[in-house]
């Protein structure tokens, strides 16, 4: 794992080595084991390691036998082992046991279509010096991250904006489009960064610079068809072989591994696994709260016991909100998923044993894990009810007060009952979204709705909609979250929380051989009924304690309204009502205030809402002022 960077100057002039070194310096907690430069007249490439296959040798930047070609990597090849046995046979030699060499060799043989070779998580740059090629390359589903930017003199790239931002020419202009977004999703969705001019490489895709000329494709979608036409025994037993396959194959480092775990289907199913791989007893890592319905400690208990992990647990308190700042530093611009918090002690907390924690991602998307996928079915069958019986239930609905627990039925009924109006795809989007449109409307002052005007942040998961390949609603709203949550949220969450930490996180689930052919089962056998993950649990139930197939699911979450009613009631006001936070332009404060004062009464639960704008707040505290 490690931290990336580069510079092209497209007028040719020499690189500033200072520069290059700076660039490459304030990446230096995603590889705090070793660092690296090239320069090569208009060309620069940085590197921080963090070494874990192939210790002595695998420093970066590295070359081909010829230094034609040159690579920084960040992330790993699972099925580097192979590949290389392969370019063997074709002649290649190689001087390191690393796979960032395989990559070097598999472009030497394949040119820009290499990536489609490679099984695992990554984004690497390439240049070519006979062809002044500069090739980025990101992973199919978006675990690591790349950004660049691009003016007439220059191309600038790397895995973190603030490597970027070192070179004080370019420009830091807020995009007021990206904070819309933001407010909507709780993040900047790809290819837009809180600044101007500066953007995200999406997923599956690569960026070839040559002769000034830049072009982005993609190389991989999600494919759905053809069904498989087999029976649910056989599509068990390949799950089951592939989930053990992925697993193993990410157990290969050289360094101590580990493994995060909720309690939860997926996190559970990844312990078995490497239970069932490793000599000595897994090491566990989880997290709680003092808030019982958000803890899911005593369900990661009963996994941890079940296989005889060496387990470690913390909890997490209101004072642990001190690293907010730490928290925007690290994640560059406004993120709003509060579960970074616990993800960023939980890392913190398995770093002190391993270098490597496996995880349980994208299960509920590749299975249909999600209640919201279920909601969106139900809502289709309530379509059909009559009008006048619809009326009656919202109605009744309304009157009832919403309670404080997390999984609050009221609360949940009323978020479903609210999205009705819209159709199917758009009601999807209102459960994904946290400030509606006419809520943005209310609180925007008249500049930034001036700025924003037409502007609907629905419309991004329409496009994708548009762009799914298949027929079916559910299977679609799957694609929707594979292709814009996943890697713009939860794949952000965990690489920079871990990063933050010099800890690798790798998730078994997402392993390509895997993805595709869950892809390609029927969805029926995913979402069976009201059953969420059927094939999933079906294929488990054999190996995981009933309690936890048993569990309703539960999410990552933080106690943010008693929080903010309580410990942080003083904190919030201050920070939201601040004399800064009213000269941005942004809102009209006379709406934040409403919103606060009707939160911190009980009359509303906006904890969510106000985290968006908190962290919003604190991160131009950091990278602005």
């Amino acid at each position: 794992m490690s931290g990336i960077c580069g510079r092209l100057n497209l007028d040719g002039s020499p690189i500033d080595k200072s520069l290059l070194e700076r660039m490459t310096d304030v990446l230096s907690h995603r590889g705090p084991d070793d660092s690296g430069i090239y320069i090569n007249q208009e060309i620069g490439l940085g590197h921080r390691r963090l070494s874990l296959i192939d210790l002595s040798l695998g420093h970066q930047p590295m070359s081909n036998e010829t230094e034609k070609i040159w690579i920084v990597c960040n992330g790993e090849i699972y099925n580097f082992q192979e590949l290389k046995e392969n370019l063997i046979k074709n002649g290649h030699s190689f001087k390191t046991h690393s796979d960032t060499e395989v990559i070097i060799h598999l472009y030497e043989d394949y040119g820009i279509s290499c990536p489609k070779q490679l099984r695992g998580m990554f984004s690497f740059a390439i240049w070519d010096i006979e062809k002044k090629r500069l090739f980025l390359v990101r992973d199919r589903l978006g675990s690591k991250p790349l950004v660049y930017t691009r003016d007439k003199q220059r191309f600038l790239f790397a895995s973190e904006i603030k490597s970027i931002l070192e070179d004080k020419d370019i420009p830091r202009e807020i995009d007021p489009i990206a904070i819309h977004h933001y407010l909507s999703y709780g993040y900047i969705p790809s290819p837009l960064t809180i600044f101007k001019g500066i953007k995200k490489l999406s997923p599956g895709s690569f960026l070839i610079l040559e002769k000034k000329e830049e072009r982005i494709e993609r190389y991989w979608m999600p494919v759905y068809q053809p069904k498989l036409k087999i029976s649910e025994d056989e599509a068990i037993s390949e799950i089951l072989r592939l989930l053990k396959e992925a697993t193993r194959l990410r157990l290969i480092s050289d360094v101590p591994l580990g493994a995060f775990l909720s309690g939860g289907i997926d996190s559970s199913a990844v312990v078995a696994m490497m239970a069932g791989l490793m000599e000595r007893p897994v090491k566990t890592f989880s997290i709680g709260f003092e808030e019982e319905d958000f803890s899911e400690l005593p369900f990661a208990r009963i996994v941890s016991k079940r296989f005889q992990t060496e387990h470690n647990e913390f909890m997490v308190k209101p004072q642990t909100i001190d690293i907010l700042p730490k928290l925007a530093w690290f994640y560059n611009e406004p993120y709003a998923d509060s579960s970074a918090l616990p993800t960023y002690y939980l890392s913190q907390m398995a770093r002190k044993y391993v270098s490597v924690a496996l995880l349980g991602d994208g299960g509920d998307e590749l299975f249909a894990g999600y209640d919201r996928y279920r909601a969106l079915k139900l809502s289709l069958l309530y379509d059909k009810i009559p009008k006048i019986i619809k009326d009656t239930i919202f109605a009744l609905v309304k009157r009832f007060p919403e309670g404080s627990r997390r999984n609050d039925l009221i609360r949940k009924l009323k978020r479903f009952l609210g999205a009705m109006s819209e159709e199917p795809r758009r009601r999807y989007g209102r459960w994904l979204t946290s400030f509606k449109n006419d809520e943005k409307q209310r609180l925007y002052s008249p500049e930034m709705k001036e700025k924003t005007k037409d502007v609907d942040s629905i419309e991004l998961l329409l496009s994708l909609y548009n762009l799914a390949p298949t027929d079916d609603l559910l299977e679609a709203s799957t694609f929707t979250d594979l292709m814009m949550n996943l890697p713009d949220d939860l794949f952000i969450k965990v690489d920079i929380a871990g990063m933050a930490n010099s800890l690798e996180t790798r998730s078994p689930f997402l392993d390509s051989e895997l993805v595709e052919f869950v892809l390609h089962l029927p969805f029926d056998i995913k979402l069976k009924g009201n059953k969420s993950k059927y094939i999933l649990k079906k294929a488990i139930s054999n190996i995981l304690p009933k309690e936890i197939l048993r569990r309703g699911k539960m999410g990552f979450g933080v106690p943010l309204a008693r929080w903010f009613r309580q410990e942080l009631k003083d904190y919030i006001y201050e920070v939201l009502l601040s004399d800064k936070a009213k000269n941005r332009g942004y809102f009209n404060i006379t709406e934040v205030k409403r919103l606060l004062d009707e939160h911190t009464s009980g009359k509303t639960d906006y904890g969510y809402p106000l985290w968006t704008l908190l962290f919003l707040e604190v991160w131009h505290n950091v990278f602005v002022d």
